[in-house]
């Protein structure tokens, strides 16, 4: 069971270093048991992603997700707004094709 908690802890912390150089003028907040990104820290609802560590994977949350060209369906949800994906491991993650989402993400 440790073993599985040491991964997603170290699959978030790779989404979150992904996010980072996709989207580098970003700043992170503490938020909702995870971690927000934001390029308007004082607004209120202000982020475009976050990430979020469940018990048996890892979230990546689009706040305007719905609104994404996402050619590869990778992005899942049915909500108004918001779209995500969850991986369970770092073989998972389609880095381009993440870090283009993000950038465009950051964009709306």
């Amino acid at each position: 069971m440790k073993d599985a908690a040491l991964n997603l802890l170290s699959l978030a912390k790779e989404l979150e270093a992904l996010i980072l150089r996709a989207v580098p003028e970003a700043t992170t907040l503490s938020k909702y048991g995870g971690t927000l990104f934001t390029l308007k820290p004082d607004e209120k609802e202000g982020q475009f992603c976050g990430v979020f560590i469940y018990s048996g994977h890892v979230h990546l949350a689009f706040s305007q997700g719905a609104r994404l060209d996402d050619p590869k369906k990778l992005l899942a949800g049915q909500g108004k707004y918001r779209r995500h994906v969850n991986l369970k491991s770092l073989d998972e993650i389609d880095g381009p094709y993440l870090e283009g989402l993000l950038q465009a993400a950051s964009r709306l």
